[in-house]
């Protein structure tokens, strides 16, 4: 593979998996108007990014047995042609129930490109170098938390938040017209995979037995279920608690995203030196001592802009460490059911984001504590289920640049 062609397939893949980020992300600033325009409060606005989140771990469970049965690029344009058409319907929307179903529906069409892209990776490079393919990726997806949040901020302002949905349309179609000229067919259609749901269930129950799978899936979901609930406060915690307007906001979120890019290329970095088990085991256990030091600081009421600023910086820099490492062992082992097994991954990680940007819907109101505590639980939740879970793994391939393919018994 050519360098060129190298990083045109990461720029495409990465706009793939950028959809979802900048769905998120871009009209988070609008929350203050979107509950005024809809004559709800934020707290409802806010349950549309549970919906969203439901939608995606819905539809990759959906996408999963398609991938693997129709090939990468037929879902891949039927779920962004959905992704288009309820982008223009919430352009339109005018009461928060619509807009909720529009946003589940949404999401359905946007994470037929987040598993087709993570699929893709499986398909067009060697497991050694999955890891450092997904810490580029990072690189790419991590500049939408970047530039959404500041952009919609300043969209919000000067356009209205329904303009916003008109942006993330129009970027539908160009990532579905790049998608289609510049991807290759990476995957034959395996018209053995059946599409009736009794195989499609006994395929997954397939994937979640495999030792490996079920310990770095469910820890690298409950460790970055930390980010959705940080995602999903933020707008509460900055605009309500602290008072800065959206402006502010985006610039805040934009800064907070570099300790995620930052980190994600750094483990690149160190993957020269440490096995990604080793650099799992390494975050997750300095993102224990962060969120309890943050815990303690929020129970004290210790915390002012600048120091809840620092605390979250530090403790996103550790989910850049740990998740490209957890999401290239889960996959590991996968080769012919890639799709259903990156689907699935998909689905366990975005479920739990939901339930956990529930919860802040649900507790988080006029203090910062609610949102520590699920940060601080599911760090170290994560932490046990790698502890106990590796007991379980007979052998697990782990990739260092000296060994290559290492196999740790």
């Amino acid at each position: 593979m050519t360098k060129a062609k190298y990083l045109k397939l990461i720029l495409i893949l990465g706009s793939l998996t950028a959809l979802g980020p900048f769905s998120i992300d871009m009209y988070l600033p609008g929350f203050a108007g979107i509950a005024k325009d809809l004559n709800t409060s934020v707290a409802n606005v806010s349950m549309t990014l549970s919906s969203y989140f439901i939608g995606i771990s819905a539809g990759q469970l959906l996408y999963g047995p398609l991938l693997d049965r129709f090939g990468r690029k037929k879902p891949l344009f039927i779920g962004l042609l959905v992704y288009i058409l309820a982008s223009l319907g919430c352009v339109f929307v005018t009461d928060i129930d619509t807009f909720i179903g529009l946003r589940f529906i949404q999401a359905i069409g946007s994470c037929a490109a987040t598993v087709a892209s993570v699929s893709m990776v499986r398909d067009l490079f060697p497991v050694k170098d999955i890891p450092k393919v997904f810490s580029l990726l990072m690189l790419v997806v991590g500049l939408s938390p970047m530039l959404a949040p500041t952009v919609g901020g300043y969209i919000t302002e000067d356009y209205g938040w329904h303009t916003v949905f008109f942006i993330l349309m129009c970027m539908g179609i160009l990532i579905l017209l790049a998608a289609q000229i510049g991807l290759p067919n990476t995957f034959k259609p395996d018209t053995s995979i059946s599409l009736k749901p009794k195989p499609i269930i006994s395929n997954f129950i397939s994937i979640v037995k495999e030792p490996q799978f079920y310990t770095y899936a469910f820890t690298g979901a409950i460790a970055f279920s930390g980010l959705f609930t940080y995602v999903a406060a933020s707008p509460i915690l900055f605009m309500d608690i602290f008072k800065v307007d959206g402006k502010t906001y985006g610039w805040i979120f934009a800064f907070m995203s570099l300790s995620f890019i930052g980190a994600s290329q750094l483990n690149s970095f160190l993957l020269r030196k440490f096995t990604s088990e080793q650099m799992i085991y390494g975050a997750l256990i300095t993102q224990s001592f962060i969120s309890i030091s943050f815990l303690i600081l929020a129970m004290n009421d210790l915390l002012g802009l600048y120091e809840t600023i620092a605390m979250l910086f530090l403790f996103l820099a550790c989910l850049g460490i740990s998740n490209p490492n957890t999401a290239g062992l889960t996959l590991a082992p996968f080769s012919r059911n890639a799709g259903s097994a990156s689907a699935l991954m998909g689905a366990i990680q975005l479920g739990l984001g939901a339930l956990a940007s529930f919860a802040v819907g649900v507790f988080v109101k006029n203090s910062m504590l609610p949102m520590v505590m699920i940060m601080a639980v599911s760090t170290i939740l994560a932490l046990i289920i790698l502890i106990f879970g590796k007991r379980n793994i007979k052998k697990t391939i782990t990739t260092s640049h000296d060994e290559g393919i290492a196999i740790v018994h």
